[in-house]
């Protein structure tokens, strides 16, 4: 093939053979025979100049700057949704019902506002992709959506600024996020372990009774969870269920109202 642009065509060796071929042997055939075989000469040079895309050959994903992925937020219907997370930019028109004019979802679309992911904050200044001041479980939980997406939709392309350079390779934000995710699935991992000792309480909450823990086996007391700190940036405490002879320990407390030894308790 030539270049693409300078006007000529040139035929690979398989080709010219081919060609030589049909010259070779024409006298032999009928005139009738020449449409069909033109037809099929047309039909062979057209693939060899535009090959048929492959879906396992995708053209290469775009960058995108803010400006240039703003009119792809589901108001103009000639132009498919576009939503960035994490300066992955990714095709969401199958869920054109959510994310479309007046979806749930649509406040998502046509941006990057990977700190409403978690915040839960949909107005001006919460549509944003900047995570200051967010613990290493809620980037987790952003990363998980950016995992959800790639699963889900169609990856097609990356945002140029907080998260990828003007090249398309990551920055040193978008690198310290995914640490800082890292750092937060093994703390989550290491509580899920040291919290498994001592199981939880039971609970239900009904509006007529209120809410009420208790223990199949044990005792129901309140414990703090040292990992939360890491995790959130909070302390909690957490309703665990300790047996006779573990209750001497420090930091056990006891429910307001509640008897020493009850297995089961009325919150008030």
């Amino acid at each position: 093939m030539a270049r693409p642009g300078s006007g000529l065509i040139t035929f690979s060796p398989q080709s010219k053979a081919f060609i030589f071929q049909l010259n070779h042997n024409k006298m032999r055939w009928s005139p009738f025979l020449g449409i069909p075989i033109s037809l099929v000469l047309l039909s062979f040079f057209l693939f060899q100049l535009s090959p048929l895309k492959s879906p396992n050959n995708p053209l290469p994903p775009r960058l995108f700057t803010a400006e240039d992925l703003t009119p792809f937020n589901g108001t103009n219907p000639r132009l498919p949704i576009l939503l960035g997370i994490l300066g992955s930019v990714f095709d969401v028109s199958k869920g054109k019902r959510h994310y479309g004019a007046g979806g749930g979802y649509s406040h998502f679309s046509g941006r990057d506002a990977s700190r409403a992911f978690v915040s839960g904050n949909f107005t001006g200044e919460g549509l944003t992709d900047d995570l200051h001041s967010l613990s290493s479980t809620e980037v987790k939980s952003i990363i998980d959506w950016r995992d959800f997406y790639l699963r889900t939709y169609i990856f097609v392309g990356k945002l140029v600024g907080r998260y990828y350079d003007g090249e398309g390779n990551p920055t040193k934000y978008l690198k310290g996020i995914e640490a800082k995710a890292a750092r937060g699935a093994q703390l989550l991992e290491k509580q899920k372990k040291e919290e498994a000792k001592i199981p939880n309480c039971n609970s239900k909450w009904s509006q007529e009774e209120g809410s009420e823990v208790w223990c199949d086996e044990g005792h129901p007391r309140l414990v703090q969870r040292p990992l939360e700190i890491a995790l959130t940036g909070k302390m909690s405490k957490r309703c665990a269920c300790f047996k006779e002879d573990e209750l001497s320990q420090e930091g056990l407390e006891v429910y307001d109202g509640c008897d020493y030894l009850a297995t089961k308790c009325r919150l008030t």
